[in-house]
């Protein structure tokens, strides 16, 4: 056993993959530890923030302030607020309101700010232009007011006394603070989603989740399976006859189907993450029945068996103790890619709109869903997705990597 498990961490493959999924699994593991808000908490008023650190404005202001005279600070303040897109949109509406493209230079800062301010009209809407891209002038015209002043924002509060407002004080444009020193900073590292959720926190409780399905599915399918695939190799006969009727008739329906058909019938609300994995294990234990038949056929007159039978041992004590043994490795590596298709599974159907309740907790295929529905994809809000791919992309690599090393370990045939 030693020797197997020592050459089993000598496969580099199998090496490489477990160090991924054990990264995957600690992070699932530790992160709500140090990080203990709920996963679903809607933090933010608005849809898709991207991703970066979030400081308080209110304790900003009252925060210690610094002055630093940086000379490139004007020229970032603008590049922020007017990139190239940005310039190259603002030509586009004022050649739509008539003005000749000669007078238009979209890298004169100064004479570009001046000709929009002087001929921008909210209510002006062109022909062709959606309510999206009219909006979208809006947003843009509301960001460039007050681009080029040098002078600072003035602080006011109303006096209790006559009603009116007076200055407290005044924000230069050389005022700056330290992070570390105001109260209130929050680390968004994949933004938030369109519910205004931390992407990071969800995407983690996400992941557990569907390792925790993969599991469950993985479990009973390979259970299932494995039962089946013994009594139909080592009974024979009409035990035989029967398994491989139903194995047969579950082969010819495509699982996507079932897996479709059983989870719409359930109904949105009693569609739980432990309800899916159970309706996709009960669906996905036919290639393992099939796999173990075979192997169990292979052994099943081997002169160790015979003996057992010889010596007058039941069918259960040969199963357990003469032919099990011999497949076990291999009932190890189909529990592993079970495993992976249990969370490619959910995956699927909750892209569909057939996984797991939504109210309940996340999992990566649901937030694919919540992405897709709500076009992220389409506005570029990659970290609403891309991240949530890259997950499940790198568990399935894991486990496929870790089921291949395994599979040189045990088969002679495939070592190098």
């Amino acid at each position: 056993m030693k020797h197997t498990i020592r050459e089993i961490f000598h496969s580099p493959k199998f090496l490489v993959g477990f160090s991924i999924f054990m990264f995957i699994l600690l992070v699932v593991i530790f992160y709500p530890l140090f990080v203990t808000a709920e996963p679903l908490e809607i933090i933010g008023k608005g849809t898709f923030f991207e991703p970066g650190i979030y400081v308080n404005v209110y304790d900003g202001v009252n925060s210690k302030q610094y002055t630093l005279n940086l000379d490139d600070a004007a020229e970032k303040r603008i590049a922020s607020k007017l990139g190239d897109q940005e310039r190259l949109d603002m030509q586009e509406w004022l050649l739509s309101f008539g003005i000749p493209e000669e007078e238009i230079d979209i890298y004169d800062t100064e004479k570009l700010i001046e000709l929009w301010e002087n001929n921008y009209d909210r209510s002006i809407r062109f022909p062709g232009m959606t309510s999206a891209r009219q909006k979208y002038f809006g947003r843009l015209n509301t960001s460039l007011a007050g681009l080029l002043s040098t002078e600072g924002i003035v602080l006011a509060a109303e006096n209790q006394e006559t009603g009116e407002l007076e200055s407290t004080g005044i924000i230069e444009q050389t005022n700056y603070l330290n992070v570390g020193q105001v109260a209130n900073v929050r680390v968004l590292p994949l933004g938030t989603d369109n519910f205004g959720r931390d992407m990071l926190t969800e995407l983690v409780s996400a992941t557990g989740t569907s390792l925790k399905i993969g599991f469950i599915a993985g479990s009973i399918a390979t259970m299932i399976g494995l039962t089946l695939g013994l009594l139909a190799g080592y009974i024979g006969g009409w035990v035989d006859d029967i398994i491989m009727f139903f194995t047969n008739l579950f082969t010819v329906i495509p699982s996507i189907v079932l897996l479709i058909l059983i989870s719409y019938s359930i109904g949105q609300e009693q569609r739980g993450a432990v309800t899916v994995a159970v309706v996709i294990g009960f669906t996905s234990w036919v290639w393992t029945t099939r796999a173990v038949r075979a192997q169990v056929i292979s052994l099943r007159h081997r002169d160790h068996v015979n003996l057992s039978k010889l010596s007058g041992h039941s069918v259960g004590h040969i199963i357990v103790h003469d032919i099990l043994p011999y497949i076990a490795s291999y009932v190890v590596m189909a529990f592993i890619l079970q495993i992976s298709s249990g969370i490619l599974a959910e995956a699927g159907l909750s892209i569909l709109g057939l996984g797991p309740k939504t109210t309940d907790v996340p999992t990566l295929g649901l937030m694919m869903n919540w992405a897709m529905i709500y076009s992220a994809h389409i506005m570029g809000k990659w970290w609403a997705y891309f991240p949530v791919i890259v997950v499940i992309a790198l568990v399935s690599f894991s486990m496929n990597l870790m089921n291949t090393g395994l599979d040189q370990v045990f088969n002679p045939a495939l070592r190098e």
